[in-house]
């Protein structure tokens, strides 16, 4: 099963460039719809401008192992982040925004490079608010033989006018799905109705590129849904499964995580200043078995 991207003519995935280089400035790429300028130097929310930010890129080994195989996922940091996590574990490059402004040439040379070390795909790391410059650097990448898949690993928190003009082009979807209660949302990720947008972007999702396929014991195409799991409940683990067995598919590979620590600003919040039990991990999982959900587990 070859590319998604590697069916489209040269010209559909310059016009996808094009088309989300339109929501970029003025910022529509995720559903804050900033309006932030972004071409004429204005920041929004994410604090990112019009070029590639990008913190680092190689070969990640502590991904999913269908996504690691033997060579490893290829991945691309991008410097900042649509979400505020207030425990988010990458918050130097999230939130402190270590990086660098790079062209869109030189992203592309990154991708054509951790293909040629070997990595089996090209693993986006918080691309949201990068979306133009990755498929405008995609143009150039495939030109020059980039055969990989793209995996878009975002937050959960899309915009499903981008996602609709991305399809085509991402192979693997592999979003977070943090929170079933928004309002929980607001307070510790600063991200209005994100349950709502969650479900709707999944399902967006999920009608382009399915439940996850692997072949010779690598992903090559599908969904893959990350569900950290939070002390005390707060992610509302339950009702995230549950729209998933629900709404989109019993064989969703879903990683229930149990490694949430609190960090950055989680000390702040009493409720969030401890690591998870064993018990809320297990019950987690238990709650996976309960609903269907075949392909749920640590992954």
């Amino acid at each position: 099963m070859g590319a998604l991207y590697l069916e489209l003519t040269a010209r559909e995935l310059a016009e996808k460039a094009e088309r989300l280089a339109e929501l970029a400035s003025p910022c529509r790429l995720c559903p804050r719809g900033c309006g932030a300028r972004r071409r004429e130097g204005e920041r929004g929310f994410c604090r990112a401008g019009f070029r590639p930010w990008i913190s680092s890129y190689g070969p990640h080994f502590g991904e999913e192992r269908e996504l690691v195989g033997r060579g490893g996922s290829g991945t691309i940091f991008f410097t900042g982040c649509n979400l505020r996590c207030v425990f988010c574990q990458n918050f130097e490059i999230s939130q402190l925004h270590e990086g660098r402004e790079v062209s869109v040439e030189e992203l592309a040379k990154a991708m054509l490079e951790l293909q040629l070390i070997g990595c089996h795909n090209v693993n986006l790391v918080t691309p949201t608010h990068q979306a133009h410059a990755i498929v405008e650097a995609l143009v150039i990448a495939r030109d020059h033989g980039l055969r990989l898949p793209i995996v878009w690993n975002c937050g959960g928190y899309e915009s499903v006018e981008v996602l609709k003009v991305l399809e085509g082009v991402v192979d693997i979807y592999m979003p977070d799905f943090k929170y079933g209660d928004s309002e929980v949302a607001g307070r510790y990720s600063a991200a209005p109705r994100y349950f709502e947008v969650a479900c709707e972007a999944l399902r967006e999702m999920h009608r382009q590129v399915g439940d996850l396929v692997v072949e010779d014991e690598v992903a090559v195409r599908g969904l893959i849904v990350r569900h950290l799991v939070l002390p005390n409940g707060l992610a509302a683990t339950e009702r995230v499964l549950r729209f998933i067995a629900e709404e989109i598919s019993r064989d969703t590979y879903v990683n229930i995580m149990a490694q949430y620590y609190p960090t950055w600003r989680a000390h702040r919040y009493p409720e969030l200043s401890r690591r998870i039990t064993s018990e809320e991990y297990r019950e987690a999982l238990e709650l996976a078995r309960k609903l269907g959900l075949r392909r749920a587990g640590p992954h």
